[in-house]
């Protein structure tokens, strides 16, 4: 589990921190690192990469010794159809309603202290997104994705391809 941090240039619009599960996450190379995204409920991520780029993750050890680690960089949406997506695709294992691939060239890494983050035990992934994108179909998620997906709650554009 990682979570990931994303802003707008904006004071007055949202922050937004979301976080990841599954085996989502790839290390590319020594500065450069990918996750798959998922359809979700909302596209603030996608929308603060494509005004700004800038982003951090974050992983939390919940067990063993207390630490944390952020990835701070510039991130890249790929749709798919985009040039390097297939690519960085074919490293992940295939998924249900996958909407794109953040790539991170990541320029700070850091570390501290987790003294204050609690000890939780692993219960075993959540299937729920999976069967609901695998319910939903290809083309339920098109849908979903263009009602909920085309702009960020502040209005930003976001997924590409269902404003074309």
């Amino acid at each position: 589990m990682f979570f990931v941090g994303t802003a707008p240039v904006g004071s007055a619009e949202h922050v937004n921190i979301s976080p990841k599960g599954m085996p989502t996450f790839r290390i590319l190379g020594p500065s450069q690192v990918a996750y798959l995204d998922f359809v979700g409920s909302g596209a603030e991520t996608i929308a603060h990469l494509r005004e700004n780029g800038r982003i951090v993750l974050m992983f939390c050890a919940f067990d063993g010794p207390p630490k944390i680690v952020r990835l701070h960089g510039t991130g890249v949406v790929l749709e798919p159809g985009e040039t390097g997506f297939e690519l960085l695709f074919s490293m992940f294992e295939p998924a249900p309603g996958v909407r794109c691939i953040i790539r991170v060239d990541v320029t700070r890494i850091s570390d501290s202290c987790g003294y204050s983050v609690p000890r939780y035990r692993y219960e075993g992934e959540r299937n729920q997104l999976l069967a609901w994108a695998q319910h939903k179909g290809p083309e339920g998620l098109a849908q979903y994705q263009k009602e909920h997906n085309a702009a960020s709650i502040d209005g930003k554009p976001a997924l590409r391809w269902v404003r074309s």
